[in-house]
């Protein structure tokens, strides 16, 4: 078989395909490196006399970057951002550095759905994890991801004196 460069350039576009087809939308540059890592393994262990390499290799790809995605979305659930972690401790304890956020919080959270209002309530208040609040929605863990992500932008421009 031809050296690893070669092969790595002939399957460079399978890679990104892959990346595209299980909707990587960000830290695509880490996917690409696990891409290739499959590749450069599969290409170490593949056997001529059991078939194809095509299949073998994009199998071997999607595989890895299936566990990656597995792991981030793992260490997601477990650990919360420490972005959200000021937002977290005005809304469990009252914690201030300034003053003034009681009023802000209070007039952001205001600002919220009621379905807003329950996940937030569920997130840091009851500290579910987002698969639990999933469940409860009917809806993907991406979907409350998304949400939360928005959610929490809306208390933020509130917060910060803007208006969402």
């Amino acid at each position: 078989m031809l050296n690893f460069e070669d092969v790595l350039a002939q399957y460079e576009p399978m890679i990104t395909a892959n990346i595209r087809q299980l909707n990587i939308y960000r830290e695509h540059e880490q996917y690409r490196q696990t891409g290739r890592v499959a590749l450069w393994q599969a290409w170490r262990k593949f056997d001529k006399e059991k078939g194809n390499f095509t299949p073998y290799a994009y199998r071997s790809i999607r595989g890895a970057m299936m566990d990656e995605m597995m792991k981030e979305n793992r260490s997601e659930e477990r650990f919360m951002p420490a972005e959200n972690e000021k937002l977290t401790l005005w809304i469990e304890e009252g914690v201030s550095e300034e003053e003034g956020w009681v009023d802000r919080l209070s007039q952001a959270v205001e600002q919220l759905a009621e379905e807003e209002k329950q996940l937030l309530n569920w997130l840091f208040v009851e500290r579910d994890t987002q698969a639990d609040c999933a469940k409860r929605l009917g809806i993907s863990v991406a979907g409350v991801k998304k949400r939360r992500q928005r959610l929490l932008e809306k208390l933020r421009g509130v917060m910060e004196g803007g208006s969402e």
